[in-house]
């Protein structure tokens, strides 16, 4: 009786410890993202109501909206910046899920390795990376001096340089070390008995891997896709750089709007369009996972 009675006494305090425990643990993160994310992003839609420029007065004009839906070059920039980074997220997926299959599958005791040797320029400045590539597409560059020697062409030009072209293969080259690590991982956890039984049941390699490898890889697949789509849809560096006036893209407008035009409303409501051109995406994510 007397052990029944000291239990029930304890149950109370320890499951006020379990509350405070639950308090700390969830609302330190929560608190963090109310300032870092919530109150920044309730401020730009704050501003996108302002009128005028920057220290215009606080208003509820719809100003901003109108212009921005009358605006239909905007509107064209955003689509082209979409297909950009479609391309780019593509392009990664193609590349780097062999290497990642090769990885785990083929290279064995030296996948580690090699999979650093991938990872370590993306330890690298981001800028220096991009300087790089400019170079190498220059008319002085790694391209027109292999284009000269094979005699492909006669005078050195920038071939590649300040267009669409060289804005997506900047991109896949920055953002593919970040594709290969998820899809690495998920097949990393893909049961080797599932394609043994596979193999026993008379399917051949290039069955399994449809039926098998490629459906329990998706998840990785729909993450790396996810990590290059996001960041690169606003990315505004790599086209100042090698892009020039045929590859800006939207996040360039966006810049300019807050850095040159001091136009905030106009910026921040830029942003926020595409923020919430984003959220379909989020929407399929989860539910393409759930099936899987």
């Amino acid at each position: 009786m007397a052990v029944n009675t000291a239990s029930i006494l304890l149950k109370p305090k320890t499951r006020l410890d379990e509350r405070w425990r639950l308090v700390i643990l969830v609302g330190l993160p929560a608190l963090a993202l109310l300032l870092f994310f919530v109150v920044p992003l309730s401020v730009m839609v704050l501003y996108t109501f302002q009128k005028g420029t920057l220290g215009g007065e606080m208003v509820w004009s719809l100003a901003t909206y109108r212009a921005f839906w009358q605006n239909s070059a905007m509107h064209s920039l955003l689509w082209r910046s979409t297909l950009v980074s479609l391309f780019t997220s593509l392009w990664c997926i193609l590349l780097a899920y062999p290497l990642a299959y090769y990885l785990v599958f083929r290279a064995g005791e030296r996948r580690m390795t090699l999979l650093t040797l991938i990872v370590i320029p993306a330890w690298t400045s981001y800028l220096l990376r991009i300087l790089a590539w400019k170079l190498i597409l220059g008319t002085e560059g790694m391209l027109n001096s292999f284009l000269l020697w094979v005699g492909w062409i006669e005078v050195p030009s920038p071939i590649l340089l300040f267009s669409q072209t060289a804005v997506i293969a900047t991109l896949v080259y920055v953002w593919l070390p970040f594709v290969a690590l998820p899809i690495f991982a998920a097949l990393e956890r893909v049961d080797r008995r599932l394609l043994d039984a596979a193999a026993d049941l008379g399917s051949p390699p290039w069955l399994s891997f449809l039926r098998v490898t490629l459906p329990l890889s998706l998840p990785g697949v729909l993450a790396g896709f996810l990590s290059v789509f996001i960041p690169t849809l606003g990315e505004y560096v790599t086209p100042l750089l090698v892009g020039g006036v045929n590859g800006i893209m939207y996040g360039n407008i966006i810049q300019d709007q807050f850095v040159r035009a001091l136009n905030w409303p106009l910026g921040s409501l830029m942003s926020l369009v595409m923020l919430v051109a984003l959220l379909p995406l989020f929407v399929l994510f989860q539910r393409t996972e759930q099936v899987v």
